[in-house]
């Protein structure tokens, strides 16, 4: 947090303006009305003021100047100097040197910058002005036209004949070339300071109006043509307003006189030169006014110095472009021997700009550093220079006695470099390359300086450290490195990544999107190892953990993409699962990388490993299958709804004699099963369960609703009440017959059977219905259901490539090899199998063929109503049962129309209603058509059912029929001891009655029920008796 802080205040306090040709803010406030070169120009003219009393600049010392060898020896000595060069920086000690021929620099060396080490030679003057640089103020003509060798007043040294060899420049001519004035322009000031000094030598420069004296003495004749003239007054009259209006160092009171007629002076000015002559009006005026607003003073103390300079930030536009004149030329890069001198001349100009130490070490600061970077950052020496400058500069900054003006400086000075430093240290991939990633060793010990002045040692407050508006702001350079670091490692993949988001938003469900973020994976784990071999080693100088850093960035950027790419994504797909497991890779690699760049730290880097939140590629994996299994589940579940809606039980085609919906069941599982095992990770017991569960319930609630079809019990006759034979009745006319199947819906005229069977005997149909039918497709659908389980089983159990299960319950059923994962549904279609072709049966004997069966067997006579024509239909029926029905479902449909109609047979003999009367010799009769129809079952569908069963579930039948052939007297005797045997009273006393045997269904011929019920059809007189007498059953009408 802190910094961001630093930033924000900075921001506020930096200036807008962007220095020419770079991206560098200005951090000097902005000055209006004057152009760099009137500053410079302006600069010059307040340094040659400053500097008048020394050698070269118009001092008595430098008045003449002649070469002590006659010859090439450029190492002759300055005026008024010993004999012998001297290799000493700046002045001697009577500080009268003008020309150092072999100087050793101690700022250069102090601020670690290389001496240029070029021929004296290289920075000559000739007597005769030929040279290439600009010849010495006063050389090769005089001032006014005089002749060659004059003295021009305040020249400051004599012309040097033609024939005179070169000499070393002097500090002011090095100064002005570097200044690029003309030499008129230079003659012109030291002419104009020489008239304004008469008798005046001693006259401290801070107490000069310099403009105002210029304005006064310079002439139009002084110039070449009037335009120039007017063009440099007018640059005067702009320095006073902008020193003395503008910006004054002491506030001026808007209803200041002098101010006010100042202001109207220099509005005169625009439109008319003014008239400098010693009789103007408005020249007395503008004496008059300037020299009151600049001798104002803040106390009361007497005091002839001027303020008219040292405004800001007037003085500082001055003093930095005084500064920028170290810089040679002819190669900017680099920084003249005679720094040393030129820094001790421009000291002087301190008092009249309002210069500080303080604030020169600032400016000097920013100097070296603008002049790095407007030199296209060719000279790295600049900014290492600039760096040490900066230790001065924190000096200064720690002291109590700083005023509001330096804090101001300080604040956007150290604004200015250190946002254009971190513009590039926050993209340091951008910037620097494999060439010059160097220079980050050079840039970064400058952020880290400038933040750590204002952010670990320096309280910036415009009074002490007690007041309210103090900001401590505190910040290492490992922190720092820090924010660079993961800055440029977001800002480099943001770079990478934004044409691959923009491809990867328009084909988001398409491969193209996969596909990008594998290869950005790719290129992920190259920019992880570029920065650990280019910027690691730099930046770990700084921060141990610079590589680790970088890897958890690049970490939580490919992550967040990746969550991004995942948050549309449900289900699971080979390019999903692709991208999950590149990505996984991806982690493996950055992981290693923080482990092995945390070694030495003292947590062994686990606070950056938890920074990196895991991709956890596994579970999303594991997420993103599970629910893909829970769509495909869906899906299966929608076609059994919808079979549930609308399946009519037609077969799909002949030779698929199931129904529709259970093919279309079984392909969405094939298919499931078959893209399970094609997504490319490692399948699990534990997943291969998880799918089988969900297929397996629904397909149990498929063969539930498979099995719905009712049940037998709606289609077995009602029972008609017990009655007795009387033999005096007469069977003319048929009785009502018994109450047909309650439950069957369905009109019996509109069978295909029926009597249509029977008297049509050469050609018999069957008597099929079309429900019938439909129950045998149900059974072809259960044994289809059934053989798909088994394929399907094997599909799951058989897969090679399944790992072995986690949970335990798995585990066990990995090791039993016995079991399937379709048991329970194997187990609940061999239900509905048993109960569909039981419901099936009972529907074709006694609905379908109720007519020929249980309407006509037996009715009125045994010898006229045989079980032939009945068979006959059973034939036809069982024929085309066998032909819709599938191979494995006929035995089981046969055996269960076996017991149908054998159960018939016994409701016939046992409950065949008012219609059927039986003597005790129809058993012969009765027993020889049950054979035929045992032969039936035999004989149909080439042993489907063998005769031990059909003998075995014949037993209860045969025994019925045996019943019938006992005696009446047997008969009643055997009903008796069964009744008391069954009802628990033993013997049956005098005046007792036998009570009456409940029906339970479950007739045979040991069961009392059975036995009256035979007693109940047997047409004689004993039975008659015994049923009346022992339960009062009433005789059939």
């Amino acid at each position: 947090m802190a910094r961001h802080s630093r930033r924000e205040s900075f921001s506020d306090t930096a200036a807008s303006t962007v220095c020419p040709g770079t991206d560098l803010l200005w951090p000097f406030g902005k000055l209006d009305g004057l152009d760099k070169d009137e500053i410079r120009e302006t600069a010059y003219e307040i340094f040659f003021a400053a500097c008048r009393s020394s050698p070269g600049f118009g001092g008595r010392t430098a008045l003449t100047f002649y070469s002590k060898h006659n010859g090439g020896d450029n190492e002759g000595d300055g005026i008024g100097g010993g004999g012998g060069s001297s290799k000493g920086s700046g002045f001697g000690s009577l500080g009268r040197k003008e020309v150092v021929t072999t100087p050793t620099s101690r700022v250069k060396r102090a601020l670690g910058l290389k001496m240029l080490k070029r021929s004296p030679s290289r920075r000559m003057t000739t007597a005769s002005g030929a040279a290439s640089a600009p010849s010495s103020p006063g050389n090769g003509s005089s001032i006014g036209g005089g002749s060659s060798g004059h003295i021009s007043p305040g020249s400051g040294f004599l012309t040097v004949p033609p024939s005179r060899p070169r000499r070393p420049l002097t500090s002011a001519e090095i100064m002005r070339q570097q200044m690029r004035v003309t030499e008129q322009g230079d003659t012109r000031l030291r002419k104009t300071l020489t008239r304004t000094l008469v008798g005046q030598s001693g006259k401290r420069a801070e107490t000069i109006i310099l403009p105002l004296e210029l304005l006064r003495h310079v002439k139009t004749s002084e110039f070449s043509d009037v335009h120039e003239y007017q063009i440099w007054q007018r640059r005067q009259l702009k320095v006073i307003e902008a020193g003395l209006l503008l910006h004054p160092s002491i506030p001026l009171e808007k209803t200041n006189n002098f101010a006010m007629r100042l202001r109207e002076v220099i509005r005169q000015s625009e439109t008319k030169p003014i008239d400098t002559g010693k009789t103007s009006e408005t020249m007395a005026t503008l004496c008059n006014v300037v020299i009151s607003l600049a001798c104002r003073n803040t106390n009361t103390t007497a005091s002839d110095v001027c303020h008219w300079a040292d405004g800001y930030p007037l003085n500082i536009h001055l003093y930095v472009a005084l500064l920028q004149s170290i810089f040679d030329v002819r190669d900017e890069t680099l920084v003249l021997d005679e720094i040393d001198e030129l820094l001790e001349l421009m000291k002087k100009t301190w008092s009249m700009l309002g210069i500080t130490r303080a604030m020169h070490n600032l400016c000097f600061t920013w100097v070296l550093f603008h002049q790095y970077i407007v030199t296209s950052q060719m000279e790295p020496d600049l900014l290492g220079a600039s760096h040490a400058m900066l230790a001065e500069v924190a000096n200064d900054a720690k002291k109590s006695d700083r005023e509001a003006l330096y804090v101001k400086l300080l604040t956007s000075t150290l604004a200015s470099m250190q946002g254009w430093t971190e513009k590039r240290l926050l993209s340091y991939h951008d910037y620097f390359q494999r060439g010059n990633v160097g220079l980050i060793e050079n840039l970064l010990p400058l952020a880290l300086s400038s933040s750590r002045i204002v952010g670990e040692d320096v309280t910036i407050s415009q009074g002490s450290s007690q007041e309210k508006g103090d900001v401590k702001l505190v910040d290492s350079s490992g922190e720092r490195v820090d924010y660079y670091l993961r800055a440029s490692i977001k800002n480099a993949f943001s770079k990478v990544t934004e044409s691959m988001k923009a491809k990867a938003a328009a084909t988001e469900e398409g491969e193209e999107a996969a596909k990008m973020l594998v290869d950005l994976a790719k290129e992920t784990e190259e920019l992880a190892l570029h920065e650990r071999e280019c910027f690691s080693p730099i930046l770990k100088r700084w921060y141990s953990v610079a590589a680790g850093v970088a890897s958890v960035s690049l970490h939580q950027c490919y992550g967040s993409v990746l969550m991004q790419y995942l948050a549309g994504r449900s289900t699971i797909t080979k390019e999903t699962v692709e991208v999950l497991q590149t990505a996984g890779k991806l982690e493996k690699v950055l992981v290693q990388m923080v482990a092995e760049d945390s070694e030495e730290c003292e947590d062994g880097g686990k606070g950056l490993v938890r920074e990196m939140v895991p991709y956890e590629v596994e579970s999303i994996i594991l997420r993103l299958l599970k629910q893909w299994i829970d769509e495909k589940l869906k899906t299966v579940q929608e076609c059994l709804s919808r079979a549930k809606e609308a399946e009519t039980w037609n077969p799909k085609s002949k030779s698929e004699p199931y129904a529709q919906s259970a093919g279309e069941l079984m392909k969405l599982a094939n298919d499931a099963i078959a893209e399970f095992f094609e997504v490319p990770i490692g399948i699990t017991e534990d997943l291969v369960h998880d799918l089988a569960e969900g297929l397996e319930q629904l397909f149990q609630e498929y063969t539930t609703f498979v099995a719905s079809c009712g049940s037998k019990q709606s289609y077995i006759p009602t029972l008609p009440p017990l009655t007795r034979c009387n033999r005096d009745s007469k069977f003319v006319k048929l009785l009502k017959k018994a109450t047909p199947c309650t439950a069957s819906g369905e009109d019996l005229n509109s069978l295909t059977g029926g009597s249509l069977g029977i008297s049509d005997g050469h050609h018999p149909r069957p008597s099929t219905s079309r429900g019938t039918q439909r129950l045998y497709i149900r059974l072809n659908t259960l044994h289809f259901l059934s053989s798909q389980l088994h394929s399907l089983n094997k599909s799951l159990s058989l897969n090679p490539s399944v790992l072995p299960a986690t949970r335990k319950r798995h585990r066990e059923r990995t090791n039993s090899s016995s079991s399937s994962y379709f048991d329970s549904t194997q187990a609940g279609i061999e239900t509905a199998l048993h109960h569909v072709s039981e419901v099936a049966a009972y529907r074709l004997i006694f609905l379908d063929s109720y007519s020929v069966f249980y309407e006509r067997l037996y009715v009125g006579d045994v010898a006229n109503a045989r079980i032939k024509p009945a068979l006959r239909i059973l034939k036809q029926n069982l024929t085309l049962m066998t032909a819709i029905l599938a191979d494995r479902a006929q035995a089981l449909a046969m055996r269960e129309v076996m017991k149908a109609s054998f159960e018939a047979v016994l409701t016939i003999l046992l409950a065949g209603g008012h219609s059927r009367v039986f003597y005790r010799a129809d058993h012969e009769l009765i027993e020889e058509d049950f054979e035929s129809l045992k032969k039936v079952y035999c004989t149909c569908g080439e042993g489907l059912i063998s005769e031990e069963v059909v003998d075995r579930e014949a037993e209860t039948v045969e025994g019925v029929v045996q019943l019938m052939s006992q005696p009446t007297e047997q008969l009643v005797e055997d009903f008796s001891i069964a009744t008391c045997e069954a009802s628990g009273m033993g013997l049956v006393g005098t005046g007792q009655r036998l009570p009456m045997p409940p029906t339970t269904g479950r007739w045979n011929r040991s069961d009392p029920n059975t036995i009256l019920r035979v007693l109940c059809y047997r047409d004689d007189r004993v039975a008659n008796r015994f049923l009346k007498k022992s339960f009062q059953l009433g005789k059939r009408r």
